[in-house]
């Protein structure tokens, strides 16, 4: 069955109850079937027809459409899958010292991003930005909050020169409460979002990484700044390695639940390797690869510490990170000839146009240039 004629379902809420929206093209049929529906009425906010959002009702829709249009239900019922991340626990939000005057994240906000299992630094992005949000309008409730408040806090952002990524996670924390707590996928599709920025990654030279390496303070912080250049990680992943993980017999580093959830492999260095068993010999981990004298996982703040002074004290006069090592490690392998696609899998992008990034930056193939000037 060819069917020409479509009708997508919106998720509407409308004088704080839900409604189901009804978008289509003009259509003298449609609109002769839409009439028939229970109780139709026209959303100017919206341009769209809604009706009461209950079971019943979305039955009638497709029952009055069968045969006649298309029903286009993609958002209207995706669910996200939840992440099988190790359960984050955000009780640290839950005990903080409240104040009358403030606006917390309600709590079906916490619980939901403990049931999804978010990452740690992803909650606390959330919480924070979709706070600051609701204390923009401290006499509103939030379901009262509608896309107008929503702009024109986005508006008061850009005037305050926020970056588009600062933006782009605000937009992420409110669409968060709205069509995940409460349920209402593509609540907010019409908001705009703000052109991703292109920035080039920055990159260290390999004698600047190995300076680093040299002039970290033990072998702990040397092993941490060794893999985490010489297997591409994030910090976040680094932060995850177990002892298990570590594969010396086919020189290998498990990555588990990365990026997206997906699990890679990716190199280990033998030089590394010699040094993780000393490393090993000396401060004796018993579950992760990096541990906190408590026996927890290692803080990323810490990570970002020993990055950074190991960085001063090679005399590189910018802010390094830890992934910048990461964009040292592909942008090197790539100047060594290396296939982008195996790149991409290292790296554990889905996508070689992530990949295809490091092709700016590679200095080999701006060497094959005969610059105008010296012809």
């Amino acid at each position: 069955m060819n069917l020409t004629k479509h009708i997508t379902l919106k998720h509407l809420l409308i004088g704080n109850q839900k409604m189901i929206g009804l978008q289509f093209h003009p259509d003298k049929v449609i609109h002769a079937l839409i009439k028939e529906l229970p109780n139709p009425k026209w959303s100017r906010e919206f341009a769209m027809v809604y009706i009461i959002h209950t079971k019943e009702n979305l039955n009638h829709v497709f029952e009055k459409f069968r045969g006649v249009a298309w029903i286009n239900g993609n958002s209207f019922f995706k669910e996200k899958v939840i992440r099988e991340n190790e359960p984050v626990d955000v009780n640290w939000y839950r005990n903080r010292t409240k104040t009358a005057s403030y606006k917390y994240v309600p709590e079906a906000y916490l619980l939901k991003l403990e049931l999804k299992r978010y990452a740690l630094n992803t909650c606390k992005i959330y919480i924070s930005l979709f706070e600051k949000f609701i204390n923009q309008y401290p006499d509103k409730d939030i379901v009262e909050l509608s896309e107008q408040e929503i702009r024109a806090y986005l508006q008061l952002l850009i005037g305050q020169n926020k970056s588009n990524s600062y933006i782009n996670q605000t937009i992420n924390s409110i669409k968060f409460y709205y069509e995940v707590v409460m349920g209402m996928p593509n609540r907010f599709y019409s908001i705009e979002r703000p052109r991703k920025e292109q920035k080039l990654p920055q990159v260290l030279s390999k004698e600047e990484i190995i300076s680093m390496i040299e002039h970290t303070n033990n072998i702990k912080h040397r092993c941490i700044v060794s893999i985490l250049y010489s297997a591409g990680l994030r910090r976040s992943e680094l932060l995850n390695l177990k002892l298990k993980d570590i594969d010396s017999k086919r020189m290998l580093v498990f990555i588990r639940n990365a990026k997206n959830n997906r699990d890679r492999y990716s190199l280990l260095s033998e030089k590394v390797l010699k040094d993780l068993r000393l490393y090993y010999k000396e401060w004796k981990p018993k579950e992760y690869l990096f541990e906190s004298p408590n026996g927890m996982k290692y803080s990323g703040k810490s990570v970002g510490a020993i990055v950074g002074r190991a960085a001063i004290k090679a005399n590189i006069k910018r802010r390094i990170t830890p992934h910048i090592l990461r964009h040292s490690f592909a942008t090197h392998l790539l100047e060594s000839g290396t296939d982008l696609r195996y790149i991409q899998t290292l790296l554990g992008h889905s996508s070689t146009k992530t990949t295809e990034i490091y092709t700016q930056v590679a200095v080999n193939n701006f060497k094959l240039i005969k610059n105008p000037l010296d012809l």
